[in-house]
This record gives structure tokens, C-alpha cells and sequence, in this order.
């Protein structure tokens, strides 16, 4: 296994080399960052339900759809990248998600402790730091490799993650704005400054060798960039970027390990019902419920929504009863199994 520490690079190389290194039967460590901005979504997102294509197009962002799973997200050079590919036999890969994000996110959070920021693993993929997220990770197969990518957020422009965002409306837009400043961390919102790129990719190196081993160096040789070159002619296409994936109702953000912003909508018989959800370790946090269905007392589908908020979503359709029940409403068509698909999808 070699060590590729590439500094900046274009960036749809920023994605095409870890997808490169397993077609080359390579095991490496790559440490990169994008020169320029783009977008990525999950190998099974629909980008068009995802992403605001529109705006990306007219503000010149381009888009990817990498191979591995995980969320959209906006990146730019202001992310450190660390991509680990490493072959299914190799005895230092753990077999199952779990123990492999746990073994492998040891090194980044080793060094966010190194620079100041007492990072700890929050299951499955997150790196935490004061309870807010600061380290987004995904792991995935290609052939016969595992491949971990991951990221030390340096700075992150929340505003334009936002932006770039499908979203039903813009409240739905400013909700999940604000959750991400509350849920979301950088280096430099934790230090007040960036380490160097040496300090901080030394840093990455040394901690990754302690658990794979010494890493000799190598560079971008010819091989590995006819082989970047060959597969973005796939990876570019349409085609591929429009390539169909789970189809959802609603919408769902993922911001952090166990916390969500959620708009859900249901057609109930009675008619459409939507939720505006936020959900941190399974307890609903925020809620708005709004439809175009009837509801007696009118007033009390806002005390509804209150009585929700702070209740595990194991407990929301029990409660619904309750409240049914207590006040003696009446949703004409619209039953508490119905408010509860809009609350816990």
C-alpha cells in the first residue's frame, strides 16, 4: 500500500482517483483536496429529487455521482479528503461497516486531537467534536477493493450547502440552514485558524500508519492518470449522472449521525398531510404539520405538533391517540396513523 499525498487537484479527480486505484489493483492512501467547487451525490440519489440543478447550472457548479453511498454535499477546497482503498482479503479490513468506520476513523480523529479538538467517533461514520459533527464519512466496494472517503473539514460554506439543496420551500431551506450551523463544525470555527496542509496531512499520514503500516510515497504516474482519464469519460456522461435512484416522498437531510431534517408528505384519504421534521437521537426536536385536510378543533393541530416535540418517534403514534382521544378530535378521512407518517416517515 502506497501513500498518494496530492496536494490540489482538478476537481473531478478529486473523485476519479479512488474510484481509479481499484481498477489498477492498488491499495492506497490518498490525501487530496478539489481546486474548485462541486457537488457530489450518493451512488443511489436521484439527483434531480437532491440537488437544485437549476441553480448549480446557472452558477456554474458542476455535479458527480460517486460510488459510494452517502448524502449530496457541497465541496470545495476548504476539505481536506483522506481515501483509503484497500482490498477485501487484506487481514487488516474488518468484514462488517461498523468495525471498519470504527478502526479506520481512529487516524482522523487522532489527528483532530493532535491539533486541539477533542474528537471522538460517533456511530456509524461521524467524527464528532463538542457534540457537533466535523468530520463526514462514507464507505463503499469497488471490484474487490473496500473504499473509505472521508474528510477534515477545515472552513464549510453553509450557506451555499443549503443553496445547492432540493428543498420544498424556503422555510424548509432556512430550517435546514440553521441546523446545520448548530449541528455542523470546522477547524477553523473550533480554532479559530487552519493548520498548515504539512502539518495536517504529516498528521493523517503518521495515524494511518499506525494502523496499516508504513506507507512508502508515490505520485500521479502515467498509468494512474490514463485510468483517471478513461473512466471520467463515464462518470461524465448524463447518462450516469441521471442514473435513477430510490425514489422517496418527500425529503430528507442528513446532517449529522442521528440527527435529520425531514419534509414528509402523505395523501391520507382525508387529504394531503406534510411534515417538517427535526429528529436528533430519535427524539423529534422540531415540527410542523400543514395539509390541505380538516381538522377540529382547528387550534389544536399547532398544540399537536408541541406536544410531539420531544418525544422518541418509537412513542409519536401512541401519543397521536392520546391526543385524539383527550380532545376528542375529529380529522374527517385523516387518522393518528396518518399524522404519524408524516412525523417518522
Amino acid at each position: 500500500m502506497h501513500l498518494y499525498d496530492l496536494g490540489n487537484v482538478p476537481w473531478a479527480d478529486s473523485q476519479l482517483i479512488y474510484h481509479a486505484l481499484p481498477h489498477l489493483c492498488r491499495e492506497a492512501l490518498v490525501l487530496l483536496s478539489p481546486a474548485s467547487h462541486y457537488v457530489c451525490i450518493g451512488y443511489h440519489q436521484d439527483l434531480e429529487k437532491e440537488v437544485d440543478v437549476e441553480y448549480c447550472q446557472a452558477n456554474d457548479i458542476p455535479l458527480f455521482r460517486r460510488e459510494v453511498g452517502g448524502g449530496a454535499t457541497y465541496l470545495d477546497s476548504d476539505q481536506l479528503f483522506y481515501q483509503l482503498i484497500i482490498h477485501k482479503d487484506n487481514p487488516l479490513a474488518p468484514r462488517d461497516k461498523a468495525s471498519f468506520y470504527r478502526k479506520f476513523l481512529q487516524a482522523p480523529i487522532e489527528t483532530y486531537r493532535e491539533i486541539g479538538i477533542p474528537a471522538e467517533y460517533k456511530p456509524v461514520n461521524d467524527i464528532v467534536a463538542q457534540k457537533r459533527k466535523i468530520s463526514g464519512n462514507g464507505a463503499g466496494e469497488i471490484g474487490e477493493y473496500l473504499v473509505l472517503v472521508g474528510n477534515l473539514i477545515l472552513d464549510f460554506n453553509y450557506e451555499m450547502m443549503s443553496r445547492v439543496l432540493k428543498v420544498p420551500d424556503e422555510k424548509f431551506r432556512d430550517k435546514v440552514y440553521k441546523s446545520m450551523r448548530e449541528n455542523l463544525t470546522t477547524i477553523k470555527r473550533e480554532l479559530g485558524e487552519v493548520p498548515s496542509w504539512e502539518l495536517l496531512t504529516a498528521s493523517l499520514a503518521r495515524n494511518f500508519e499506525k494502523i496499516l503500516g508504513p506507507l512508502p510515497r508515490a505520485g500521479m504516474d502515467e498509468e494512474l492518470q490514463n485510468e483517471v482519464t478513461r473512466l471520467a469519460s463515464g462518470f461524465l456522461k448524463e447518462e450516469w449522472l441521471y442514473k435513477i435512484g430510490r425514489r422517496m416522498e418527500g425529503r430528507k437531510v442528513r446532517i449529522a449521525a442521528g440527527v435529520d431534517v425531514k419534509h414528509l408528505v402523505h395523501k391520507a384519504p382525508g387529504g394531503l398531510i406534510r411534515g417538517d421534521v427535526e429528529v436528533k437521537d430519535d427524539v423529534i426536536s422540531s415540527l410542523t404539520l400543514s395539509g390541505d385536510f380538516f381538522f377540529y378543533p382547528a387550534g389544536k393541530l399547532t398544540e399537536l405538533s408541541e406536544t410531539l416535540i420531544g418525544k422518541k418517534e418509537a412513542e409519536v403514534e401512541e401519543m397521536i391517540i392520546q391526543f385524539y382521544e383527550k380532545y376528542n378530535i375529529e380529522s374527517p378521512g385523516v387518522e393518528p396513523a396518518d399524522f404519524a407518517k408524516v412525523v417518522i416517515g
